[in-house]
């Protein structure tokens, strides 16, 4: 069923905070959703829409407290009725605040558990991202995602509170402001202890069957490829069989440290994909994937001052630590010195 929805008289809107540095395009499809881009294209071409009294453009990033002037929308324009989304299940809700490690006023972070997916996908239908609504609490604005962590990775996941934040911590990952250490545990022995891996990456595959690897040494030897480079130290080992290791990617490539760690000699337990049969000791070590975001250190979004965080392993790899007895303190030890560099 539809109606014809008509307004009229000038508008003048200010810009909210939290809609602060926002496309002008995006401001309007998220306040006048029944204009199309055509129309809103032809509105700017002939400066009835202003910013602070200026002409803009669709990408335009309006800023906080300016004002917008929309003439009248003397449109028809067709109203659908919509179904309104389904509401989350109340175990889906307790299973995400469930997760919760720390929330502010800017930023919820969540341990992670493995086999969750960030986003989803045509054979994904539960993930973090469907179920940000019950991050909400006490606001209106759904929560949004940041960076993300692959689906059989557990840890550290970042989650912006307002849209403000969003853009500021988005930009934190992006210009490598942000630093990550990441717990793995590893078959066999890395020749050596500590180190730097320099390698360029690149993808292959169609969506959803992407494989990465290891490009030229020159990462100019493939036009695809892009530099990738890992920080590693070695905290301990059981002789001929597996190690305990803290890495800190310095770019943020792709199942980087998965393939880094293969490409070393030492894939990551659990890790069939780039390790094969490899990737599986056996006995009472679970053939999932061994790797943990550790701790984050990131600029606050709020104000700037360095905040960090750490989020405990459990599951599977928790039970393998124990089978291997390590130290999960001697692993901090260890994190404390890359701090240190």
């Amino acid at each position: 069923m539809s109606e014809i929805k008509s307004t009229g008289g000038v508008a003048k809107i200010a810009v909210l905070a939290d809609e602060h540095e926002m496309r002008l395009d995006r401001w309007f499809k998220e306040h006048y959703p029944d204009v199309t881009f055509g129309m809103l294209q032809k509105l700017l071409r002939k400066g009835h829409i202003r910013v602070d009294g200026k002409r803009a453009k669709s990408n335009t990033r309006v800023e906080a407290e300016q004002i917008i002037r929309v003439p009248p929308l003397n449109l028809e324009v067709r109203i659908y009725d919509k179904k309104p989304p389904s509401e989350l299940h109340q175990d889906d809700i307790y299973y995400m605040q469930n997760m919760v490690l720390h929330i502010d006023d800017h930023l919820i972070v969540l341990n992670k558990p493995s086999g969750l997916a960030v986003q989803g996908g045509s054979n994904t239908k539960r993930h973090i991202d469907g179920m940000l609504d019950a991050l909400k609490y006490d606001l209106t604005e759904k929560p949004k995602l940041v960076h993300r962590l692959d689906k059989d990775t557990s840890g550290l996941l970042l989650i912006a509170r307002t849209r403000v934040a969003a853009q500021k911590l988005t930009k934190q990952f992006q210009t490598k402001t942000t630093e990550k250490y990441y717990w793995a545990i590893v078959n066999g022995v890395p020749r050596l202890r500590e180190g730097k891996i320099n390698m360029p990456l690149v993808k292959l595959g169609t969506k959803g069957h992407e494989k990465i690897i290891a490009a030229e040494e020159d990462a100019k030897g493939h036009e695809n490829a892009k530099s990738a480079i890992t920080l590693f130290a070695t905290v301990a080992s059981v002789p001929a069989l597996a190690s305990f290791m803290v890495l800190r990617p310095i770019t943020g490539r792709t199942h980087q440290l998965r393939v880094h760690m293969a490409e070393m000699g030492n894939v990551i337990v659990g890790d069939g994909k780039y390790g094969g049969t490899d990737a599986h000791i056996g006995g009472e070590i679970s053939r999932k994937l061994h790797l943990h975001a550790r701790h984050i250190k990131i600029p606050h979004p709020s104000n700037g001052e360095i905040f960090e965080i750490t989020a405990p392993i459990s599951g599977h790899i928790k039970n393998s630590f124990h089978s291997f007895g390590f130290d999960e303190e001697a692993g901090d030890l260890v994190l404390e010195k890359f701090e240190n560099r």
